[in-house]
């Protein structure tokens, strides 16, 4: 399993305008909506912001991987986020938030959805990584910078 096998162009945005929570998630979700991934907008906003309830999917060091179980998506998605102001987002760190990815799956992808979870934070923690990233100026940028670190490591 490869992050850019369901991660897709369409689902990346470069400059989210958002400037809190629920609105960057929303922001988000509407991509995956627009990209015809994701079937009801307003169930999978629920279902991240009860995640977010449990505790704050902003990791640290810049980096939120929000995330949830819906059955209104097919199979595991995600989209990918940057804002270059960067977001307060409750994180364990207490910094902004620039690097966001967004993963859901079905209530049935359990394994798929951890093991999805552990890879994206795994890439995250390097600091060049997170560093490239921020510096892609177009999704084919990040599409590239993911598939060339995911062949070093993985």
């Amino acid at each position: 399993m490869k992050i850019i096998d369901f991660l897709s162009k369409d689902c990346i945005k470069l400059n989210l305008l958002s400037r809190n929570k629920k609105d960057v998630l929303e922001e988000m979700v509407e991509l995956l909506v627009a990209a015809g991934k994701v079937k009801d907008k307003k169930k999978v906003i629920e279902v991240l912001l009860e995640r977010e309830e449990l505790g704050s999917t902003g990791i640290g060091q810049g980096v939120a991987i929000p995330h949830g179980k819906t059955d209104t998506v097919e199979g595991l998605i995600a989209a990918f986020g940057l804002s270059r102001e960067g977001v307060q987002f409750d994180t364990l760190d207490g910094d902004p938030v620039t690097i966001f990815f967004l993963l859901l799956a079905p209530h049935n992808a359990s394994g798929l959805h951890l093991k999805s979870l552990a890879k994206i934070s795994g890439l995250l923690k390097d600091k060049y990584f997170r560093k490239a990233l921020i510096s892609c100026q177009k999704p084919d940028d990040v599409m590239a910078v993911i598939s060339k670190e995911e062949n070093l490591k993985f």
